[in-house]
């Protein structure tokens, strides 16, 4: 089939939502579909260009940071998105159009498919900050000025697909659609990642957000003795608070800044932790999870939303917003070295087992599928 896929992130861009589209995008090719992406552009970027077989089409924008992108700034990828699209669909025929956010992507499908081409049914990937009340600390304004065509996007659409069952009820919080809504977790390359030697380091990688918790961890370690060196990767707004709260702490902490995902340097910093921390306390799903799961990590992640549908038994779970939790998990931890080696196999185990891109691709195909067997509801 021929699948139309939107999202104003798509790598190199982005975070955990944009590598989610591309290995979904290049497993749907693997599996024999064809599949465009249009997507944001950005400096240094080819405008259109084929990888691994998907086709990408990058639409102007003023997006100024390859790592977080402002309200104003997704706004200019819809505004641009919706007249491109408009040429595209004259040329090429699509059987859906998988939209990759509620808001801000959902707005070009929505207008899309209310003016312009009634008969292209969208299906969404909801990511998490798409649904009011899961970042309130940073999109708020946003979701309250908006919430009556937020509404009208998810009602227009077939389905509504979340990467986890809390992520679910968050959105039936909202709007009744019990129906349209269906769970599929993110998939995951793990082989790129490798289980090898562990070494003294504890690893912690976001985008620098308020609710990531990452000043809990720092909290947690104020005055504790530890050897380890302690790598936080990232960036954002949270990011001059951290540092600063860093300050107060006599452990060896470094902030490595953004790094690309992709690259070898970042797999790096995975595969050498011993104990991965991830405090948040609110998450759709958490990729990161994976990729220290996959990297045979040690966990400590909260015991709320999507992250403990993620690890499963193979992590220590804590409190939301509790540096004393982290701080026991991490002493459990730091005087257990075997404690570390088998919640570390255990972890890359259940991503083998739960988390491959071709069973998470396959269950799209199977939604797209019954959309278009079943018609526009």
């Amino acid at each position: 089939m021929n699948i139309l896929m939107l999202n104003y992130e798509y790598p190199p861009l982005g975070g955990g939502a944009s590598p989610v589209t591309k290995s979904l995008a290049e497993e749907l090719v693997k599996l024999g579909h064809t599949v465009d992406v249009v997507t944001m552009g950005f400096k240094g970027l080819n405008q259109r260009e084929e990888i691994k077989g998907v086709n990408i089409y990058r639409v102007p924008s003023i997006r100024k940071k390859q790592s977080v992108c402002q309200t104003h700034e997704m706004f200019s990828y819809c505004l641009s998105a919706y007249y491109f699209l408009q040429k595209l669909l004259k040329k090429n025929e699509y059987d859906i159009n998988h939209t990759h956010f509620v808001l801000p992507t959902g707005i070009v499908s929505y207008f899309l498919r209310k003016f312009k081409f009634k008969g292209l049914p969208y299906v969404i990937t909801s990511h998490g900050s798409d649904i009011p009340g899961y970042n309130p600390d940073r999109f708020h304004l946003a979701h309250k000025i908006i919430q009556p065509l937020w509404k009208k996007i998810i009602e227009n659409s077939e389905y509504v697909i979340c990467p986890s069952q809390s992520h679910k009820e968050l959105i039936l919080g909202n709007v009744s659609v019990e129906n349209k809504t269906k769970v599929i977790p993110y998939g995951f390359n793990f082989s790129k990642f490798k289980s090898i030697e562990k070494q003294k380091k504890i690893l912690l990688s976001s985008r620098l957000l308020k609710r990531k918790g990452f000043q809990y961890f720092l909290e947690a370690i104020w005055n504790l003795d530890i050897d380890y060196e302690i790598n936080i990767l990232g960036d954002g707004p949270y990011i001059e608070s951290l540092m600063q709260k860093a300050k107060e702490v006599k452990a060896n902490i470094n902030f490595r800044g953004w790094i690309d995902n992709s690259s070898q340097e970042y797999r790096r910093f995975f595969e050498e932790a011993s104990i991965f921390v991830f405090p948040s306390s609110s998450e759709s799903f958490g990729v990161v999870l994976l990729e220290a799961m996959a990297s045979g990590c040690a966990i400590i992640t909260t015991d709320v939303t999507g992250c403990p549908e993620v690890v499963g038994d193979a992590a220590l779970l804590v409190r939301p917003k509790s540096s004393e939790d982290i701080r026991n998990a991490l002493i459990k931890l730091i005087n257990n070295k075997k404690l570390i080696s088998e919640l570390g196999a255990k972890a890359r185990k259940r991503v083998e087992e739960n988390f491959t891109w071709e069973k998470i691709a396959k269950q799209y195909v199977s939604v797209y599928k019954d959309v278009i067997i079943e018609g526009v509801k």
